[in-house]
């Protein structure tokens, strides 16, 4: 670009869940967005009606393409992966990601966390953090976990995640059961320096969750997955996605995994439609995200064969699932297909609703300021191209 902004026209804007007709302003020099008015000159591009939409953000990715955020043989390995992973991920339209580590040992969680500190990388999605989905999780609702390591909410997170337990620099979210009076005084213990905390692996009642949104929890992980079934008289943990804001709440964000596997499609319509300004689509990917379908060994976290079968991933000869492998462009069609929503109001769970839930103010929308991380998209909700910081950096051929 030879101009010091370049503007995009004859666009539309995925702004606050609607298409929005205008031109979209963009800094060359800083990788920011501008405003939208008051610029002459520069460069011009012609989207032709194309959709212009925040990058996507994925909260939760366990790993893909053969490689799991808990496969730590040392810090350059361990890096060359991430930037493999994340240069994959851009032609997904993600350009941001936090690293989940599920259950492992306190000694693993110590040695991997550091790794997991926020990062620019080129021509791939930016390393957002760590999200920790464990190990304070209940045993009843372990999933695909390994119950074993789990730990009491009465042990500090400083010595289960190391010195990364002590502040937000790294750890940005922790998924932890809710239920023990212990329990509390951890969400407040963590949200005290800033780490967001949400509630799920649990078969916690309604009331123990509200409890724990009162505490400073702010979100539900994997609604109905790992939890509590709804029940039109006890609603558990689920029922919180339609809390409204109070006084002493503000009513949790709450994520789903829209792969098909997780979720049926009226379920998964059902929660997208209770609060869309509050749900956050995921993958909850797994190493297998990418690769052919087979059996392939288990790992730290998993110590059975896994079984792939399309975008599905099983605890071989059971039914138990361990994660999912669709990408997050996927699971954006799926919720448009489902529900008959448009692509804004769906790119919305998976761009504005989780940097308000992350408090994220330097990406995930459209708004002069933020970095200049976006995709331009058809109305079936393709991804055609892919920018970083204003930097186009994956075209669809």
């Amino acid at each position: 670009m030879s101009g010091w902004f370049t503007t995009f026209l004859n666009c539309r804007l995925c702004i606050g869940g609607r298409l929005v007709v205008d031109q979209f302003v963009v800094s060359d020099d800083t990788g920011l967005i501008l405003p939208r008015t008051g610029y002459i000159g520069g460069e011009a591009v012609d989207l032709e009606e194309g959709i212009i939409a925040p990058g996507f953000l994925e909260l939760q990715t366990n790993g893909l393409l053969g490689f799991h955020f808990t496969h730590f043989t040392d810090e350059e390995q361990y890096a060359a992966q991430i930037d493999k992973v994340a240069k994959h991920m851009v032609t997904q339209g993600v350009t941001g990601f936090y690293g989940t580590i599920p259950t492992v040992s306190t000694e693993d969680f110590k040695k991997i966390l550091p790794s997991l500190k926020p990062r620019v990388i080129e021509d791939g999605a930016s390393l957002l953090g760590a999200h920790a989905e464990g190990p304070y999780l209940d045993a009843a609702k372990k999933g695909a976990h390994d119950s074993s390591l789990f730990h009491d909410a009465t042990q500090p997170p400083r010595e289960v995640y190391g010195p990364c337990g002590g502040d937000s620099e790294t750890l940005k979210l922790v998924t932890l059961a809710p239920g023990a009076a212990s329990s509390t005084k951890l969400i407040k213990d963590l949200t005290s320096k800033d780490i967001k905390v949400a509630l799920g692996h649990s078969s916690a009642s309604y009331s123990q969750g509200l409890e724990a949104t009162k505490a400073g929890a702010t979100g539900l992980t994997h609604v109905l997955n790992a939890m509590a079934p709804l029940h039109h008289r006890e609603p558990g943990l689920a029922g919180l996605a339609t809390l409204p804001p109070s006084d002493e709440t503000a009513g949790p964000y709450y994520s789903m995994i829209p792969d098909g596997n997780h979720l049926h499609p009226s379920v998964a319509t059902m929660l997208f439609r209770a609060s869309p300004g509050k749900c956050m689509l995921i993958t909850d990917s797994v190493e297998l995200a990418g690769l052919e379908d087979g059996v392939y060994p288990g790992h730290a976290q998993i110590l059975h064969q896994q079984r792939k079968t399309g975008t599905k991933v099983t605890i071989d000869g059971t039914e138990t699932l361990i994660g999912g492998c669709a990408s997050l462009q996927e699971c954006v069609r799926n919720v448009m297909q489902w529900s008959g929503c448009n692509v804004a109001e769906a790119v919305r769970c998976v761009t504005e609703n989780i940097a308000d839930f992350m408090g994220d103010k330097s990406r995930g929308k459209l708004e002069a300021g933020r970095r200049a991380d976006f995709v331009v998209m058809n109305d079936e909700g393709e991804v055609l191209q892919t920018w970083m910081a204003g930097k186009m950096v994956w075209q669809k051929r």
